[in-house]
């Protein structure tokens, strides 16, 4: 296990060591895979290249922060209720309801890609923070995983908590969600690395470059120049940047779903 551990982060070390290396250390072949003289000129190229520019880095990040937190708690909090009313809220269609989710799973994104445009442009959200948002929030893996683990909270639970008072949110947010934090967890996992690295909503539903994200913007970096060394150094740098906050989410989630496993349970 600590061999594929350390197999596992292999990309992430060259992914640090490449922000730092010097351009005829970029180029190197065969490329080499720790820095041998490490620099911040990659990083001072990032912060020129957009401080001559209408719109600087930090709009773009400002961006990246605002939509994919709100689209985090959206979607976990949306996914979550969706699990709670498919597993212990019996209604009419609730099985077509949930096979209907799961038949969401076989398309890919650019099976939808024409329906979500017209549906955003048609609700006039083109060039608008719920324009990024909206159409990231249905995110079927989340109602699926959390509806799969509230049916295995027993439903005497439930009875016993309905008979000393407890309504139906209360039940939902002081019994279901505390004992699906696993897999909450896991879904604020999911959606921010979907939000985070989203490029598609930043591509087709908004014109003005203010309103664009971080990752959009690294995909220009490189872009239309005529030589394939220009910027290298600086598309290094923001490939960290973009790397890091989901390894950090990653990380502190994954901490909570270890406690949450060990120490939590129905008592």
């Amino acid at each position: 296990m600590l061999l594929f551990a350390v197999f596992m982060l292999l990309p992430i070390v060259f992914i640090v060591s490449h922000a730092f290396k010097p351009y005829d250390e970029l180029f190197v072949y065969p490329p080499e895979f720790i820095v041998r003289r490490p620099t911040t000129q990659n990083f001072i190229e990032l912060a020129q290249i957009t401080s001559g520019s209408i719109i600087p880095i930090s709009r773009y990040l400002f961006n990246s922060i605002l939509i994919s937190a709100a689209t985090v708690l959206l979607t976990t909090i949306i996914s979550a209720m969706c699990g709670y009313a498919l597993a212990k809220q019996p209604f009419p269609g609730r099985k077509i309801l949930f096979a209907t989710i799961v038949l969401m799973l076989m398309f890919a994104p650019e099976v939808v890609q024409i329906p979500r445009y017209l549906v955003v442009s048609g609700l006039g959200l083109m060039n608008t923070y719920p324009g990024h948002i909206l159409p990231l929030l249905a995110l079927p893996v989340g109602v699926f995983l959390l509806k799969q683990f509230m049916e295995q909270i027993p439903n005497a639970l439930l009875e016993a908590a309905r008979i000393d008072g407890a309504t139906e949110f209360g039940l939902f947010l002081k019994i279901a969600v505390p004992v699906c934090m696993p897999a909450v967890a896991t879904v604020a996992i999911l959606s921010f690395q979907n939000s985070w690295s989203n490029l598609e909503t930043s591509s087709y539903f908004m014109q003005d470059d203010y309103m664009k994200t971080f990752p959009y913007f690294l995909s220009t970096l490189t872009s239309n120049l005529a030589n394939n060394v220009a910027r290298q150094g600086a598309a290094a740098v923001a490939t960290l940047i973009v790397l890091a906050p989901n390894l950090i989410f990653f990380i502190i989630l994954q901490r909570r779903v270890i406690d949450t496993m060990v120490h939590s349970g129905i008592k």
